[in-house]
């Protein structure tokens, strides 16, 4: 890691790490992953059922289907030693507490791809202007394609309601207004960024950062996963 990757990430809340992770490593996971899925669809009508997901709200298809697949050595596979030194490194200290990684599955052709009626949000609220509170991680466990149900993060958006930022009031109310989102969020200088990407690759993310699941739209099933890594006190 060179000062410019870490300058970057505490200006954009952001970065991606390509080909973080070997492909025979996620292969192992995606491999598991197929058998899962073959278990689910073997249980005609049961919960992980095509027909079952599609009766619930586009979002909670995801937590559903996640919830129903396991895959042993997940977290020790995706969060490794290498991966904790990379953060511990550009968090300016060690994590305090790291959380189990969970997957982030959605089902293929949840409907055409959209930046209206998202559910944007963090998972910590803290102060801007305060210490890094955490960093989350988000493994492609496949290739995922654009549109392909990736997280969508809003680059910028952890340092607002500082000078040269908007108010925190005027971005909900952008992502609110029905029109050009990404236009609309050029003028306030924030970035859409998509989590998309080849298998293996890892993006890092500043929890103050809003973000988003998203519609996937393509023929095959978003195989994601997600570690969150917590901090205490200031940075070195």
């Amino acid at each position: 890691m060179n000062q410019f990757q870490k300058s970057f990430f505490i200006d954009s809340g952001h970065q991606r790490l390509e080909g973080f992770h070997s492909k025979k490593a996620v292969a192992g996971i995606r491999g598991k992953l197929l058998d899962e899925f073959k278990r689910l669809s073997s249980q005609r009508g049961g919960q992980g059922s095509a027909s079952s997901l599609q009766k619930l709200p586009v979002f909670q298809q995801i937590g559903k289907l996640s919830a129903l697949v396991k895959v042993p050595g997940l977290h020790e596979t995706l969060a490794n030693a290498e991966l904790i030194d990379y953060i511990t490194r550009l968090g300016g200290r060690a994590p305090s507490s790291v959380q189990e990684t969970q997957l982030l599955l959605s089902p293929l052709n949840q409907g055409a791809s959209t930046l209206e009626n998202l559910n944007w949000h963090v998972d910590i609220a803290a102060n801007p202007k305060g210490p890094l509170p955490g960093i989350q991680a988000f493994f492609l466990i496949d290739d995922v394609a654009p549109g392909g149900g990736a997280t969508l993060a809003l680059a910028g958006s952890h340092r607002v309601d500082t000078q040269g930022m908007p108010t925190s009031s005027r971005l909900r109310e952008v992502l609110k207004t029905p029109g050009d989102l990404k236009r609309n969020l050029d003028q306030l200088g924030i970035e859409i960024i998509e989590m998309s990407g080849r298998a293996g690759d890892v993006f890092l993310m500043d929890m103050r950062v809003l973000h988003t699941p998203s519609v996937n739209s393509t023929k095959n099933v978003r195989m994601m996963a997600t570690t969150r890594f917590f901090f205490d006190g200031p940075s070195r």
